[in-house]
């Protein structure tokens, strides 16, 4: 039986989306992924574009609330972001909680170029630390 893993951000916008996204592509044999965030906005055009780059399709994701997930069972919650975990410490009904803080993509200016380049780099750090999290044989 598959794992539930929920991804929780502070707008559901870049990092729980790329975290998502990666976690149903690489080991969706193991768990299935969701993500929330305390505030509802919108999937960023970035994080669609850097996640295709490597081939995982997220434009098809939609940014969720955190309320749609209360009362439902979990295997794990993921904070990706402090200001998730501030306002969401631990969630009910979930067997494990972990927090793992990335940097804000969305804080990140400069030229389209510039902004991708962080949105890769942030993409990659969250694939290493679930690479390292999520292959273990206990999880």
């Amino acid at each position: 039986m598959k794992r539930k893993v929920l991804f929780i951000c502070s707008h559901n916008a870049a990092r729980s989306q790329m975290a998502e996204g990666y976690l149903s592509a690489k080991y969706g044999n193991k768990f299935d992924a969701f993500s929330a965030g305390t505030k509802v906005s919108e999937v960023s055009i970035y994080a669609i574009q850097v996640m295709k780059e490597i081939g995982i399709d997220i434009s098809q994701q939609h940014s969720k609330s955190l309320n749609e997930f209360i009362g439902e069972k979990m295997d794990i919650v993921v904070t990706v972001c402090d200001s998730a975990k501030a306002s969401c410490p631990f969630f009910p009904r979930s067997k494990t909680n972990i927090h793992m803080n990335f940097a804000d993509p969305k804080e990140f200016t400069g030229s389209d170029e510039v902004i991708l380049n962080n949105f890769r780099k942030v993409r990659d750090e969250i694939f290493r630390w679930i690479d390292e999290t999520f292959s273990k044989e206990d999880m």
